[in-house]
């Protein structure tokens, strides 16, 4: 008989809660129903179905004493710092959701992209555009990258891991989209040295040995550059190992905790792309010069040193002109129409566009082969994966896609005796699973970009810049480095 009344009261009291609701509540109810049902089929995990019931005791039943933790014994009002802890994890939790699924903010941190895109700038970068992607590391404090600033820590943990998964999004990566992504390169990291990368620090720190201690190269020989760089890199391990207390540990970090870079996408899956003499070509055809692109130009004087009035009005930073010398002979960053405006001023004798040519070496530039004597203003032809094609493999071409076999695509590579080895096996192609981009800055010799460190996945990509926010210039005091006509200023392609 008491379960029986005990029930009739739990009964009684729902029909009564239920019966309070007015419409106004029932709507927000079927509203925050109505958009975690989407959510959960835009997710596309079905097991979150199970949490749909908290859904709606939280909107209409009310069981659950969801603030059980700020109420009293004695009936009073939670303290002020309890109702700032739960406004400050209501924050947070908020956050989370919108930087994971939505949009989040990105400063402009180098040169690379000026004049389109400029140094302090800050992005309101959509994830929606592209799809956003589900966390690698799950568990992470939101508004970080990937290092707590004060603690000097890991701002994420490693456990769990999750694999890539992309959600539905607007659209995808098209020719000429300045996109967000996080660099490739970045998989492994010397903690106290993040640039250069860790694996041009090993290439460099190999080849400084050699130089030092040539005796190391008596009576050896390569078959190939696979085999030469792997031998570089093994004796830059050993370095970095020895020079700990400069390069700190050696640590590893998932896709979506790696750095975020900012570029324009050049070439799509599929394309070929070549550089001839500072000029780009897609498929064998000119490509589409964006009006604000930037080259370095040696500028002469008949004397006259440049003053700040002059670098101002060409919009050159203080860390650009900081590179261009005092003069009278400068190297300066300049668009086509700065060029043009600069040569017909009467105290410039000479004005040249840089260019490097051809390195036999093949030291410069991505792949870092002999086999590709390339310069940054000479590279290429070089095709982007896509997914689902199948290439021929051998040992000059492995030196171009090994990244992506290996690091990006998770098998293992081994060179032996002329022969290709993935995963153990003898193999001669190679079927991609996943389409790759190149990516390049608007100042083209101010950036490091895809001729350094090669082709950018797609499950590195997070967002597509939409407008400028915020504007502060870092060369100006705080009061007076707000650029007010920038702000809003939307992204173009």
């Amino acid at each position: 008989m008491k379960n029986n009344e005990t029930n009739n009261r739990h009964h009684a009291s729902l029909r009564e809660r239920i019966g309070l609701m007015t419409t106004f509540k029932w709507i927000k109810a079927g509203i925050g129903i109505t958009v975690y049902l989407l959510f959960v089929i835009w997710i596309g995990n079905y097991w979150l179905l199970l949490g749909l019931p908290l859904v709606a005791d939280a909107y209409i039943t009310k069981y659950v004493p969801w603030g059980f933790w700020k109420r009293r014994k004695d009936g009073r009002k939670p303290s002020v710092l309890v109702e700032w802890i739960d406004a400050l994890v209501f924050a947070l939790v908020a956050v989370y959701i919108i930087n994971l699924f939505l949009f989040q903010n990105y400063k402009i941190p180098t040169s690379s992209l000026e004049k389109s895109l400029l140094v302090g700038d800050h992005l309101f970068v959509s994830k929606v555009s592209y799809g956003p992607r589900m966390p690698n590391a799950p568990i992470f404090f939101p508004l970080v990258q990937n290092t707590l600033p004060l603690a000097d820590c890991k701002s994420y943990v490693e456990w769990p891991m999750w694999g890539y998964k992309r959600l539905a999004g607007l659209g995808t990566v098209e020719r000429n989209d300045i996109v967000v992504f996080n660099f490739p390169a970045g998989d492994t990291v010397c903690f106290n040295v993040t640039n250069p990368d860790y694996y041009t620090i090993l290439l460099g720190e190999g080849s400084s040995y050699l130089r030092m201690h040539p005796e190391k190269l008596e009576g050896m020989t390569f078959a190939n550059s696979w085999e030469r760089n792997h031998y570089l890199m093994d004796l830059g391990r050993k370095q970095i190992d020895f020079k700990k207390s400069a390069y700190g540990d050696i640590i590893w970090r998932p896709v979506d905790k790696r750095d975020n870079y900012v570029k324009r996408c050049i070439a799509l899956p599929g394309d070929t792309l070549q550089i001839i003499h500072n000029r780009t070509y897609i498929n064998g055809q000119p490509a589409e010069e964006q009006e604000n692109m930037q080259h370095n130009y040696y500028v002469s004087t008949n004397g006259v040193t440049l003053n700040d009035k002059f670098f101002e009005r060409l919009g050159i930073s203080n860390e650009d002109r900081a590179r261009g010398g005092i003069g009278p002979n400068y190297y300066l960053p300049l668009t086509e129409a700065k060029a043009r405006q600069v040569a017909q001023m009467p105290v410039i004798t000479s004005i040249t566009m840089a260019e490097e040519q051809p390195d036999s070496t093949g030291m410069s530039v991505f792949p870092y082969s002999t086999d590709y004597p390339w310069s940054r203003d000479n590279y290429g032809p070089i095709w982007m994966p896509q997914k689902g094609a199948r290439i021929a493999l051998d040992t000059k071409n492995v030196m171009l896609y090994e990244r992506i076999i290996t690091a990006y695509e998770g098998n293992t590579l081994e060179v032996r005796d002329g022969r290709i080895l993935i995963n153990g096996q003898p193999a001669d192609h190679y079927t991609f699973k996943m389409d790759y981009y190149f990516m390049l800055g608007d100042n083209r010799h101010m950036s490091a970009d895809s001729r350094y460190w090669g082709f950018v996945p797609e499950d590195h990509i997070v967002g597509k810049p939409i407008f400028v926010w915020l504007s502060l210039d870092p060369d100006k005091p705080l009061l007076s480095s707000i650029r007010w006509n920038r702000f809003f200023m939307s992204v173009h392609p």
